[in-house]
């Protein structure tokens, strides 16, 4: 039996790891130990409630006024005790955060192999996201075994060197968790609140975006609520009191615009099912929307996902208010230019990435014995 350690510990990684955790541990061939960073604590255990996984190891390090020096430092010294302890075959990380670089760091200091889930994402611009492009790159490097959402993402990965008997082209697990959290029967009193209007769902929080460019984005959406009566917006507003205030100043006094807290997992995919469209500077839902039939402006200048641009389920608007106002409004105004997007082929999988994953690992550690 194969030990293999999955590492997570932000709300993102969890939707993405559930359903590979749970996958996984169908297999009598491995024994699967889940070790949470707790990067982000209560929207991580929202996530875990709603996929029924259990924790084995929790380093719960989250801090007020947290750094990014202070979630590397704590979740590298938090793996060295949990790895040593351990001793894992595999140790799976996901995507880009400051939880997967350092548990794959310490991972590497350790020379345990590693395996990166949702791999070869790039815009080769280290500034944009940041620290994530950071992180990715970094996790590539010293990774074995790189499970990678598109073909996109694995020509990516070849030409900057990687081994190709070690990168695979499994689609995204987080078409996984849809299958699971979407539902016909769901309700919720802000769907009651909206149900006269089209509904827009905004989630905009990236660290890049905050000041300046958080206000504009702000602007060129309000100018677009301001002249279309029939769409409402729900804001599920990050904690970031930068954020918040910033969306208090330019939404004051607007009635068709509701601020509600972070959503879980399970209410926010529901939400999108229900969505006439969304607008969001977030990674994943760049890959969720697709998968619902979900047209997406993307309030950012890059995007590490341009499959879905090519596709035609996403367009990239920046954060320049004029641009915001006209791009928002020609999907509200012009059925053809919604309906393109909106049956676009979703180029991030087919629900199947965490089976292809296990089976790919199962093959791989049969080879080595």
């Amino acid at each position: 039996m194969k030990k293999i350690m999955i590492v997570f510990g932000t709300r993102p990684e969890a939707i993405k790891m559930c359903p590979l955790v749970r996958e996984l541990s169908r297999y009598e061939e491995f024994r699967v130990i889940c070790c949470v960073t707790g990067q982000h604590r209560q929207m991580l255990d929202q996530v875990l409630e709603a996929f029924r996984v259990r924790v084995d190891y929790d380093l719960n390090i989250m801090q007020a006024r947290q750094t990014l020096f202070d979630v590397t430092c704590r979740v590298l010294t938090g793996m060295e005790e949990v790895l040593e302890k351990e001793r894992p075959d595999l140790v799976l990380v996901h995507g880009d955060t400051t939880t997967t670089f350092a548990a794959a760091l310490a991972a590497f200091y350790l020379q345990i192999p590693v395996g990166h889930v949702e791999a070869g994402l790039r815009t080769y611009n280290l500034s944009a996201p940041f620290p994530e492009e950071f992180n990715r790159q970094g996790v590539g490097i010293v990774a074995r075994y790189h499970f990678a959402p598109t073909q996109t993402a694995r020509d990516n990965l070849l030409r900057e060197g990687k081994n190709a008997e070690g990168v695979f082209v499994t689609g995204n697990t987080v078409i996984d968790a849809l299958k699971t959290t979407v539902r016909e029967e769901y309700a919720h009193p802000v769907l009651d609140w909206a149900a006269d209007s089209r509904l827009i769902l905004l989630t905009a929080h990236r660290r890049e975006n905050l000041g300046a460019p958080l206000f504009r984005i702000f602007e060129g959406i309000r100018r677009t609520l301001d002249e279309v009566p029939d769409i409402k917006i729900v804001y599920p507003i990050h904690m970031n009191p930068v954020v918040r205030d910033t969306a208090s100043q330019v939404f004051a006094g607007c009635d068709r615009l509701r601020l509600i807290k972070p959503l879980d997992v399970l209410d926010f995919h529901n939400f999108m099912s229900r969505a006439y469209m969304i607008l969001t500077d977030s990674g994943g839902i760049q890959e969720e929307a697709p998968a619902l039939g979900k047209p997406v402006l993307v309030l950012r200048d890059t995007t590490e996902r341009p499959e879905g641009v090519a596709a035609g389920t996403l367009k990239l608007v920046g954060t320049d208010s004029d641009t915001i106002h006209r791009e928002f409004l020609k999907l509200l105004t012009d059925p053809e230019a919604y309906h393109s997007m909106s049956v676009a082929v979703n180029p991030y999988g087919d629900g199947t990435a965490c089976r292809q994953i296990a089976e790919i690992l199962l093959r791989e550690l049969r080879a080595q014995r």
